[in-house]
């Protein structure tokens, strides 16, 4: 650019704002975070040390040296910063919560009591700042309806004290070495869906039997669950069955006490079971016996009991065929499982069977685990 002879230099405004304003070379604007580090709760960040002579000059003097030793004390502090437990975005786990409880297996009743005791600092959900948590729980693998459990709701608060004691029957030791215990802390809403807050998983091979072992776990993120390996592992449920050779009236006890998580077989999630049993072979076909239905459960009671005229040594040569069906109006009844016990079956059925033959007039109770075959050639 010429300049006239006699004309004064002309000055842009963007050269003046950069006379101004930038004496020296530009610097990189630094990010609002770098001004505000985080520290961990209860810990106050250190004032950086500094070593000086009581004749230096404030560093607003040199504004060069401020921001070099500004820029120093922030990366010291990021060097010694900790993760902060309270502080991280919402997806962190740590900001979830903590959950305390217990477990108990009761092998002698093959019962497993989960005692939901309290939480502590739960993410809040609501727009309040609170959450109206419960606390469900499933058992891995086969999580479904048939083997939730959840505690009741409790209204705006972060820190619940529920106390609650929540039992899974039908429990056995095969159970507690190969499944899992996933208990998910959730928050409760009345026009949406319910949301998860944080879970925490149990192998149950941790727990000795008839010993309480306590827990105070961090709250997790929800870890995904292996279909493949639950559909591989997919049960029909339990069934409680108890047997005895009642020898003054020669005839054959059996009782059908209870089921526990039951295939659900209805739209609505659940199943209206009845159990039938079957004394084979039946060539007269009158042994069929049959409870009363229950309406929409998967954990039915039925506590009845069925006699069977036979001679004890006839029992040899005798299969109990027990059926677990859920009721429809209108069409056919669908099969949920079914349990073979005598002298052709194996395992706890086979030793149900012998324990109930070498102990005459003593009700022999044992769990059997339902079999989507259906027993012999049954129709409903």
């Amino acid at each position: 650019m010429t300049q006239r002879k006699g004309e004064k230099p002309t000055i842009s405004i963007q050269e003046h704002m950069a006379i101004d304003v930038c004496p020296g070379p530009i610097q990189p604007i630094k990010q609002i975070s770098d001004y505000f580090p985080r520290y961990p709760r209860g810990l106050p960040p250190a004032a950086p040390h500094q070593v000086g002579h009581a004749g230096d000059r404030p560093n607003e003097d040199n504004p060069d040296r401020a921001c070099a030793g500004a820029s120093a004390s922030l990366q010291a502090a990021k060097r010694d910063e900790e993760p902060d437990v309270e502080g991280y975005d919402s997806d962190d786990s740590t900001t979830l919560g903590t959950l305390e409880f217990s477990l108990l297996y009761d092998q002698e009743n093959n019962a497993l009591h989960c005692t939901i005791n309290k939480a502590k600092g739960l993410k809040p959900m609501d727009h309040n700042g609170l959450s109206d948590p419960y606390v469900k729980l499933h058992l891995l693998p086969g999580a479904s309806k048939a083997n939730k459990l959840r505690t009741k709701t409790l209204h705006n608060t972060l820190n619940p004290v529920w106390s609650e004691t929540l039992t899974y029957y039908g429990i056995t030791d095969e159970d507690m070495v190969r499944k899992t215990l996933r208990i998910s802390v959730c928050d409760e809403d009345k026009f949406r869906h319910n949301e998860f807050i944080g879970e925490t998983r149990i192998p149950l091979k941790k727990l000795k039997p008839n010993q309480i072992k306590n827990f105070n776990n961090c709250l997790e993120k929800q870890l995904p669950v292996n279909k493949t390996e639950d559909k591989s592992l997919e049960e029909r449920g339990r069934i409680m069955i108890s047997l005895k050779y009642n020898t003054q009236k020669s005839c054959l006890v059996v009782g059908i006490i209870r089921c526990a998580h039951l295939a659900a077989m209805d739209a609505n999630g659940f199943s209206d079971p009845y159990v039938k049993t079957y004394l084979k072979p039946d060539e007269n076909k009158k042994s069929k016996h049959k409870t009363a239905v229950k309406k929409k459960t998967l954990n039915p009671e039925f506590n009845e009991e069925f006699c069977y005229d036979i001679k004890y040594a006839d029992l040899t040569k005798k299969t109990l065929e027990v059926t677990v069906w859920d009721y429809d109006i209108g069409k056919s009844n669908d099969f949920i499982g079914g349990v073979s016990l005598g002298i052709n079956a194996n395992g706890e059925r086979l030793k149900h069977w012998f324990d109930c033959l070498k102990n005459k007039d003593k009700k022999i109770e044992r769990w059997h685990t339902l079999t989507n075959e259906l027993p012999g050639s049954l129709n409903d």
